[in-house]
């Protein structure tokens, strides 16, 4: 019996490192906050490094509340697309030679995004972690925590309402 080589594991971390790269390329505006995102197997982190332009009460300081919202909601379109993205690449739909920009999926609509801003976010780095409620075809709920020093001591959270985009039929 032969059976096909598995691929090395090199290999595929660096397929899984370049699929998020592109998928995070496509949002302009968290290049501009500075988000970066840190994979472990299929969980995802997002950081926001901490920068003044992210202040938005200097008297306190405390980060601007517009740009928690933002990184909240860019860490939900996130991990959506990157769970419907890693069911595709593991099962071998997605051809990862051809992951680019271009042949990437549709990153989610944002249908309604509720944010809980539960204490301010002081100037120093954050972090945030999203839970893909419910996924189906058409719609997707997406709860999103956001913290600083302390995992358990969140400083804002959020729930997210997503319009999934219509897959592209196969040629």
């Amino acid at each position: 019996m032969n059976r096909a080589k598995p691929e090395p594991v090199q290999v595929i971390k660096e397929r899984r490192d370049k699929a998020l790269r592109v998928l995070a390329g496509g949002i302009p505006y968290a290049h501009f906050l500075g988000v970066l995102f840190d994979r472990r197997g299929d969980e995802l982190t997002a950081v926001l490094p901490f920068d003044e332009k992210l202040i938005g009460n200097p008297f306190l300081p405390a980060l601007h509340g517009g740009v928690t919202s933002a990184f909240l909601e860019i860490t939900a379109i996130i991990e959506l697309s990157w769970s419907m993205l890693w069911e595709e690449m593991e099962t071998g739909k997605l051809d990862p030679r051809v992951l680019d920009a271009e042949h990437l999926p549709r990153l989610p609509k944002t249908i309604d995004f509720t944010v809980d801003y539960l204490r301010s976010g002081l100037p120093r780095d954050a972090y945030a972690r999203a839970r893909v409620n419910r996924s189906g075809r058409r719609y997707a709920s997406v709860h999103v925590e956001a913290w600083q020093d302390n995992r358990n001591r969140i400083f804002a959270q959020a729930t997210g309402h997503f319009l999934i985009p219509a897959r592209a039929k196969p040629e």
